[in-house]
């Protein structure tokens, strides 16, 4: 089942830093049936996200650098975010480590944060979002097929 417009509209609102918009969309959702859906699409963005700001030359360095910055920010992702899981998901998407071992929440967790903190410092409009997310749900729905 491809990618719904309730399960954008979700990933929309909090990427667009509305926070209650995102959860009262997140509550409209039929978890039986948008689980999936949703859940590809915020894997496609998180990858998207990454490969648009990192790319095959970036060094473990630049990665521990950069999940230093996103826990650093005000936002409690330094409380929240475990720094190995995060190191991990971006170099798993760059095909540089290996996540499988990861406890599935501390992977939610830190996609999340990261996912947020990536798109916020592209610094996309409401165009260059929905393109952005067009994209994800593209992704998201070949996966899914």
């Amino acid at each position: 089942m491809p990618v719904n417009g309730k399960q954008l509209a979700a990933l929309r609102a909090q990427l667009a830093g509305r926070p209650d918009e995102h959860k009262e969309l997140l509550e409209q959702l039929n978890w039986s049936v948008d689980a999936a859906g949703y859940t590809a699409l915020a894997d496609a963005a998180f990858s998207e996200a990454v490969n648009r700001r990192f790319n095959g030359q970036t060094s473990a360095e630049d990665i521990i650098a950069y999940v230093a910055d996103v826990r650093a920010r005000p936002d409690r992702a330094g409380e929240v975010v475990d720094p190995d899981a995060a190191e991990r998901l971006i170099g798993a998407v760059l095909g540089k480590s290996n996540v499988e071992d990861l406890d599935p929440r501390t992977a939610i967790t830190a996609k999340q944060h990261l996912l947020v903190a990536l798109v916020a410092d592209a610094g996309y409009d409401d165009a260059a979002l929905d393109q952005f997310l067009l994209d994800a749900s593209k992704l998201a729905d070949q996966w899914l097929a």
